[in-house]
């Protein structure tokens, strides 16, 4: 039981920190490596359609939404990614 309450103080203590960095400088938690692209992937998921954003914006006429939708979606592309 000691050894449980030692790990739980131990967490609360991380988790206070975190919080105080948040709280005096009011920065949101970013990512540093770069996203989904660093690992050589074009696309987030294997979709076999656009979300509903994206055909939202193609409804309308967007020529940056129709862009974007060939790029992804036109494309046959292998559904395997290999993680360089």
């Amino acid at each position: 039981m000691q050894l449980f309450l030692i790990t739980f103080g131990l967490f609360i203590l991380v988790i206070l920190g975190m919080s105080l960095g948040y709280i005096i400088k009011r920065k949101s938690i970013t990512g540093s490596c770069g996203g989904i692209s660093a690992l050589g992937m074009e696309k987030m998921c294997d979709c076999e359609v656009p979300c509903d954003n994206l055909q939202a914006k193609l409804d309308v006429g967007d020529e940056k939404a129709q862009k974007e939708f060939e790029e992804k979606f036109t494309q046959k592309k292998s559904d395997f990614y290999e993680v360089k």
